[in-house]
């Protein structure tokens, strides 16, 4: 499978290219980004996607607006002051995953850092940025073999939306398994909810691990229930874009659901996430903010005429909350967290 870049910084460090993941699978469409508004508009229409991708992309866009700031020629202080706004104006593209967040306070801090002008400020958000994709490789390889050794060779597993190398790093989250194991001669098959409303698991995970040679079946999110009744299903493997400091951890709309039914049918539910994806400050899932996006993608993004009456209300909220008591652990590079969360995911994050 050609590994495609889900972004990377171009010559100069003044802009940045993405895949466009809203056009996949039809089209494989490439983006130059370089403002402010350019990289929010991205984020906020998934156009960039996945909580990991999310805070990948932030730190570039840190980057980025740094070296255009050096090269106006501002005074350091006005490039930190200028850099404070560009944060704040990105973090509220999207509010659920925390890794956006964690990217900019960490971009913050380097800001707040005394230096001597606008390029040595540049030059750190370009190093921590190249750091950040450097250790892309040792995460999401390090999630994928904890993943896979929890699972028989030809093994088959449920996923829920899209937790792959375009939305994380190679090999990705969920699906890393899956791929790696499909390198390794074992075999492991997935069946792919489509993921609805913006179909994620149709579009993204089926395109991913069809790419890298691994059995996948489509099924619609209300199948689920009809597979693992029928035996298919040895363990459930979805993402995450935030994990409170319990163990409750939102991911895609649905999940929720695919997680309550491997809990009444006895198949292994868990989770995988890099550690930056767990926010120990938040204490519980009652806490995680939850992104409401447009009815429209519900009643006409993906139909050729309006699938509803116009004058309908729709809810739509981005993602759902599961329950710590029925994930069976949560799997980062670090080591695989067992409940009690409480303990277990403090033990992780301090390794």
């Amino acid at each position: 499978m050609a590994r495609l870049e889900n972004i990377r910084i171009d010559e100069g460090c003044t802009s940045c290219t993405i895949v466009d993941q809203t056009r996949l699978p039809r089209e494989l469409v490439h983006r130059t980004l370089s403002t402010p508004e350019e990289f929010y508009e991205a984020i906020a229409t998934l156009a960039v996607r996945g909580a990991p991708c999310i805070g990948k992309t932030a730190a570039f866009a840190m980057a980025c607006f740094a070296q255009q700031a050096a090269l106006e020629g501002c005074s350091f202080e006005d490039a930190r002051e200028r850099l404070y706004a560009q944060a704040d104006y990105l973090q509220a593209s999207r509010p659920t995953a925390v890794n956006l967040a964690y990217e900019l306070d960490r971009a913050r801090e380097i800001c707040g850092k005394t230096a001597q002008d606008a390029w040595q400020l540049a030059q750190r958000l370009r190093d921590h940025a190249c750091d950040l994709e450097k250790n892309e490789k040792r995460i999401y390889e390090s999630i994928a073999r904890f993943g896979l050794d929890l699972l028989e060779p030809g093994a088959t597993i449920l996923t829920h939306c899209n937790a792959g190398p375009l939305g994380c790093g190679w090999p990705g989250t969920a699906l890393g398994p899956a791929i790696l194991g499909a390198a390794e001669g074992k075999h492991i098959k997935v069946y792919a909810d489509e993921t609805r409303p913006l179909l994620q698991g149709a579009r993204l995970t089926t395109f991913e691990l069809s790419q890298a040679g691994v059995d996948v079946t489509l099924i619609c999110d209300n199948m689920a229930a009809t597979v693992m009744a029928q035996g298919k299903i040895d363990a459930v493997m979805v993402g995450a874009d935030r994990i409170a400091a319990n163990g409750d951890t939102a991911n895609k709309i649905g999940t929720y659901g695919v997680a309550v039914l491997a809990n009444h049918f006895g198949i292994p539910f868990y989770v995988l996430a890099p550690k930056s994806t767990i926010d120990i400050a938040c204490t519980t899932g009652a806490d995680i903010p939850i992104e409401e996006r447009s009815g429209d993608e519900i009643k006409t993004m993906w139909y050729e005429q309006p699938m509803a009456p116009e004058e309908v209300q729709c809810y739509n909220p981005a993602f759902d909350v599961t329950d710590a008591k029925i994930i069976s652990a949560i799997i980062t590079e670090d080591g695989v967290a067992y409940p009690p969360f409480e303990e277990s995911l403090r033990e992780v994050m301090s390794s």
